[in-house]
């Protein structure tokens, strides 16, 4: 397998979706697919359902790249959330492939982010956590607790917090806030508690409950104030993450760029807030020069030791 005849497969699955793109020898990418997240497998049923996406998601990358759904790729990179190893099990097994490795999803949004240099990726998106590469590729990172333990400045974190000040403000404890009528009409509630315990049920997972984010930076567009400290205060945290991160890595002394990552973003308060805290940190914001999905292609090509530039078709 070698000249214009080797391909390459890198994947990316966050909490709300997975991302496949393939490329050949010469880093021209040749198709991409898009499925459901590859999630929790504790479940019942939850491997077989695992595989489907994971299979489906290979046919798709593979048909949109004009190849046999059989052709044998040289190397396959995988970036998950939560890396237990039966994860790789399964994918190593459905995927065609030489050699496969599995790393994090925040490790290819980097590789992606940062062109395969030193920098720091902030994501948010349903959760929240920073990574930090140096020139050495040593790594510094901070947060990725989860949605139980942290995610804060994520979108679940986001929506988390709108409910309890919902929730204060209804039992008369806290500040006025639409924020309440939107959980109540986003859920079909009588009442913000109505709709908090309609959150614990199964039809609710949590990048559902995650999507309401949308809603509170639509509420803060509006005036509303809770709704703008909210995102005010996801900016600032997201940017004290960087900051973390990049304190994790030995001195080194080089200057490195802050790259942000995840739909979060999309919110011009966070993003307005996540700039002024790093200029105030004296950190330097970059425009990331690829989505994650490539960034878990161009770790195929380095742990391949093939050296491309990525061309877009």
């Amino acid at each position: 397998m070698r000249g214009s005849r080797r391909y390459f497969l890198g994947v990316d699955s966050g909490r709300s979706s997975t991302r496949a793109v393939i490329g050949d020898g010469s880093g021209r990418v040749l198709g991409r697919a898009v499925a459901g997240p590859l999630d929790d497998l504790r479940s019942k049923g939850a491997e077989n359902a695992f595989a489907s996406i994971a299979r489906q998601l290979l046919h798709d990358a593979m048909d949109a790249a004009g190849l046999s759904r059989s052709t044998e790729l040289e190397q396959a990179s995988f970036g998950m959330s939560g890396l237990p190893a039966d994860k790789f099990d399964i994918l190593s097994d459905l995927v065609p492939c030489e050699s496969a490795e599995m790393v994090t999803d925040a490790e290819v949004a980097l590789e992606g982010a940062a062109a395969g240099g030193p920098g720091v990726v902030v994501i948010a998106g349903t959760g929240s956590m920073a990574l930090a590469r140096d020139a050495n590729r040593q790594l510094g990172r901070c947060g990725g607790w989860g949605y139980v333990f942290g995610d804060e400045g994520g979108a679940f974190g986001i929506v988390r917090r709108a409910l309890r000040k919902s929730l204060a403000a209804e039992e008369g404890w806290g500040h006025a806030t639409a924020l309440g009528e939107m959980f109540r009409a986003s859920t079909g509630s009588a009442t913000v508690n109505d709709a908090m315990h309609r959150f614990y049920h199964a039809d609710w997972p949590r990048d559902r409950i995650a999507r309401l984010a949308v809603e509170v930076d639509s509420a803060a567009q509006r005036g509303d104030e809770p709704a703008r400290t909210i995102l005010a205060d996801a900016g600032h945290t997201l940017a004290a993450l960087a900051t973390r991160a990049l304190q994790a890595l030995p001195a080194t002394g080089a200057e490195l760029t802050v790259y942000p990552s995840g739909g979060v973003f999309a919110s011009r308060a966070v993003r307005r807030s996540f700039e002024t805290r790093l200029r105030d940190e004296g950190l330097v914001l970059g425009q990331p020069a690829h989505d994650p999905s490539i960034g878990a292609l161009l770790l195929a090509y380095r742990s391949a030791k093939v050296r491309v530039e990525i061309r877009e078709s």
